[in-house]
Parts: structure tokens; sequence; C-alpha cells
């Protein structure tokens, strides 16, 4: 993340893969669970909820995208995010096992955590 074009990219990417997978749990929850297999929890406010706070990061990474200077502010509670899903995917992970896509999931989470640090990095460091 050496340049503002690259961290808009990033940011850019950050808020599709986000926002789609919001609106995708949204829109389609119950045949996403039913096409992976996974059992689905007792109510589905539970992902319609979480499917509705990616959606509102991902309207926010849009955000740094259109101005990273100005937004570098916000990065951090993307971080956050990431930090908070992989983290607590993890505990479980080791404790009883998860089903995979959680798993490609908290990959993906895991680069962006990183990529949104080093974007920050280099934000902080031009004048």
């Amino acid at each position: 993340m050496n340049s503002i074009a690259s961290i808009r990219l990033l940011f850019l990417v950050s808020a599709a893969y986000d926002g789609l997978l919001g609106l995708a749990f949204l829109v389609a929850g119950p045949r996403i669970y039913a096409a992976t297999g996974i059992m689905p929890p007792n109510h589905w406010g539970y992902v319609d909820f979480a499917a509705g706070i990616l959606v509102i990061f991902g309207l926010m990474f849009l955000q740094i995208a259109r101005d990273p200077v100005k937004f570098q502010v916000l990065i951090p509670y993307g971080v956050l995010l990431k930090v908070c899903y992989v983290g607590t995917l993890v505990c479980y992970w080791l404790g009883s096992g998860i089903p995979d896509l959680w798993k490609y999931f908290a990959a993906a989470d895991t680069v962006f955590a990183v990529l949104y640090l080093l974007s920050l990095q280099t934000l902080k460091a031009k004048p």
C-alpha cells in the first residue's frame, strides 16, 4: 500500500466484498445456509443483523475509497471489524470446529486487516 490509488482500490474492493456479502445474506440467507449445509441459527434476525452490519461497513469502506486521506480516521474501525470476526471465529474453531465457509471469510478478513494497517501506515507517512 504505497500509493493513494492502491489504497482507494483496496477500499473499493472492501466495499464490494462486505457490501455484497451482506446483501447476499440479507436476500438469500436461508438459501446460502441450505446450499452450504450449515445449520442456521434459531432465528434469522441474527443473520439479518450481521448482514446489515456488513452493508453498513461496506458503505463506510466506499467512503474511505472516495477520499482515503480525509477518511483515514475510519480505517481503525475497519480493522476492528475484521479482528472481531477473525478473533471470534478462531476461538470457536479451536474449541469446537466450524464450517469451512466461515474459515474462507476469516482468511479474507485477515488479509484485509493487514492491508488496512499497511494503508494506514502509508497515509500517516504522507504530509
